[in-house]
């Protein structure tokens, strides 16, 4: 690192296709081949070496392999499934003034667990400690800033894996790292990270396993519906 210069702000992410995959990816996807396999487009051996497949699957373009040759995967991209999200929020969606501070000096703080987020947080760890941790939050609005500010200190957020996730700030002799993440449901939450980091740490991520409650209410009330158009057809197949 160049000691004289501030590390590069960090903005756009990747393409959606090299994005690491979820769980709620894979099961977007599994949800695809379950509809292929009552339709009669898929065999049953078709259907269980390409859910192998998924399983193993380390990104999403290579999720999308096992499901490009099915209608329902184009018309699920035709419409909003992984719509990007900005980089930016949207102008004058967010207020200037934080609905709330998260403070850490020569100390600790936190949030966590089931708590209402507001539209704007902000955060400061100074030779202190912050963690934010919303994979079980209340979201109100679908965009959330969070300023982080860490100067000889740590700030760690961490977010459900199924909403949208963008950053914007760098490092002064710091790290300053935001995963970037995509969601593939277009009402999702976004939650957008600036900050710097000076001679400490700010580093934003999904938290494995955590979704959000409403968003895992909808998919699985279509996971429910799928399986038991699957079982009617395998109960008329087996009546024949």
């Amino acid at each position: 690192m160049d000691l004289q210069k501030p590390a590069p702000i960090q903005d756009a992410g990747p393409r959606v296709a090299e994005l690491r995959a979820s769980d709620a990816d894979r099961d977007r996807v599994a949800d695809i081949l379950r509809e292929a396999l009552a339709e009669g487009r898929l065999t049953a051996d078709e259907h269980a070496e390409r859910v192998e497949g998924v399983l193993h699957a380390k990104t999403v373009g290579e999720l999308q392999v096992f499901i490009r040759d099915l209608p329902a995967a184009h018309q699920r991209s035709a419409g909003a499934a992984y719509a990007t999200a900005p980089s930016r929020p949207t102008p004058g969606a967010i207020p200037a003034e934080a609905d709330a501070n998260v403070v850490a000096v020569f100390s600790s703080a936190m949030r966590r667990g089931r708590w209402r987020a507001g539209r704007r947080l902000h955060a400061y760890a100074i030779f202190g400690s912050v963690e934010i941790d919303l994979s079980e939050a209340i979201f109100e609005y679908q965009q959330v800033v969070i300023k982080a500010v860490s100067v000889f200190g740590d700030v760690q957020i961490r977010v459900p894996e199924n909403i949208s996730l963008r950053g914007t700030g760098g490092g002064v002799l710091g790290n300053f790292e935001v995963s970037p993440l995509d969601s593939a449901e277009p009402d999702a939450p976004v939650v957008y990270v600036d900050g710097w980091a000076v001679l400490g740490n700010v580093e934003a991520r999904p938290k494995r396993g955590k979704l959000v409650g409403d968003i895992l209410e909808r998919v699985q009330d279509k996971l429910e519906r799928v399986q038991d158009k699957v079982d009617r057809k395998m109960r008329k197949h087996l009546d024949r």
